[in-house]
């Protein structure tokens, strides 16, 4: 019998022997800010548990380096996360001194590796699978409900995120409204200019070229350093504008950074516009033409629905990027998870860095998963409704 080995299920265990037996598993600290130590699978976990997580692992990387059936692999990646995700709580429980409230116990390199490689695995099963957009949606929504399930249960409370997020509860919800605003208000702004810019760009060849060369600029400037150019204009128009203040316009805060949001938004919206009317079948316009239908009816009768799956493929670069850049917004006091990353690399305290950064990711991940689905969901009826 031959043993025949994936490929990509090569590196993901070896990514697991290393994490499992080689790797820390868990940080103790005996606060918020001194080194940790770093304890082992075996050493953060009761006596009988340890082991059992060992076989778990082991078991789930023979599954991931052997070509196995898919629905297998999709099983032992799915149970080795959850088993993971339990009982990284139970370390913290574990670990912590009892009735000591200072002790921050924290997933270690090893557990941020195995989460890696099973969630990779994961991703490649599905892929393989090539699950329809409400599979993934379905799988998207299990995944948060368990993740909250866990949340609501108290099993991580114990671990030095959940205590800050204790800590500033209110601030986090705050800050987190202030991110989600920064972000889709962005966008939303960049759709409502960018679209007529798209479709003025697709009809006059000449002004193409000047607004994309420009967008194409602006593009290529670092997030902090346009932040840091808009200081100056923004707070002149405080000053000097009336009423502008009043607004919220200043040199600092929200202002400039939806504004340098805005405008790294532009060229994804402007440039998929272009091109989704682009690639409309000329077929399609002469029929349109044909039946005596206006330019304006055939733009949002034809062109526009045919293009709308590239469009919103620009709109999926752009929130997804937006989610990401809001972070950096916090450094000109316009708020977002970006407080609490900052706060954390001042104050050398890793897990207030994740409170700021974690939600940011799944915000971001899921994101993409949603608007993916729906993307491929308008392409198909576009599909269907051609043919």
């Amino acid at each position: 019998m031959t043993v025949r080995f994936d490929k990509l299920g090569v590196v993901i265990a070896a990514i697991i022997a290393y994490a499992a037996f080689a790797a820390p598993f868990a940080t103790f600290r005996a606060n918020r800010i001194v080194p940790g130590e770093a304890r082992s699978i075996l050493d953060s976990l009761p006596a009988a548990v340890g082991p059992l997580l060992l076989a778990i692992l082991v078991i789930a990387a023979i599954i991931a380096l052997l070509k196995t059936p898919l629905v297998l692999r999709l099983a032992a990646s799915v149970i080795a996360l959850a088993a993971l995700a339990i009982l990284i709580g139970v370390a913290g429980s574990f670990l912590t001194p009892e009735g000591n409230t200072f002790a921050r116990i924290s997933p270690a390199s090893g557990f941020w590796l195995l989460i890696f490689a099973f969630t990779l695995l994961l991703a490649d099963v599905l892929t393989r699978l090539n699950l329809s957009p409400w599979a993934r949606l379905g799988g998207l929504v299990i995944a948060a409900l368990a993740i909250g399930l866990l949340l609501a249960s108290g099993s991580w409370n114990s671990l030095s995120i959940l205590k800050e997020y204790a800590n500033r509860a209110d601030s986090f919800w705050a800050e987190g409204s202030k991110h989600v605003t920064l972000a889709l208000g962005s966008l939303a702004a960049a759709v409502v200019v960018g679209l007529p810019l798209g479709i003025l760009c697709h009809r006059v060849d000449k002004f193409r070229a000047g607004v994309l060369n420009v967008l194409n600029i602006i593009q290529t400037i670092p997030s902090i350093a346009l932040f840091g150019l808009l200081i100056a204009p923004l707070g002149w128009v405080a000053t000097h504008v009336p009423g502008a203040a009043a607004l919220g316009i200043r040199g600092i805060g929200a202002a400039p950074a939806f504004l340098a949001l805005f405008l790294y938004s532009l060229l994804p919206v402007v440039a998929n516009t272009v091109v989704g009317l682009a690639g409309v079948p000329r077929a399609a316009n002469d029929a349109a033409r044909g039946m005596g239908m206006t330019d304006r009816q055939r733009l949002f009768g034809v062109e526009f629905p045919l293009a709308f799956p590239v469009i919103l493929t620009g709109i999926r670069i752009v929130l997804v990027q937006n989610i990401g850049l809001a972070t950096i917004a916090a450094l000109i006091g316009g708020g977002g998870f970006g407080v609490f990353v900052f706060q954390g690399v001042g104050q050398t305290a890793m897990d207030l860095v994740l409170l700021g950064a974690v939600p940011t990711v799944a915000m971001a991940f899921a994101a993409a998963i949603i608007l993916d689905a729906v993307i491929e969901m308008t392409a198909t009826k576009r599909r269907v409704e051609t043919a």
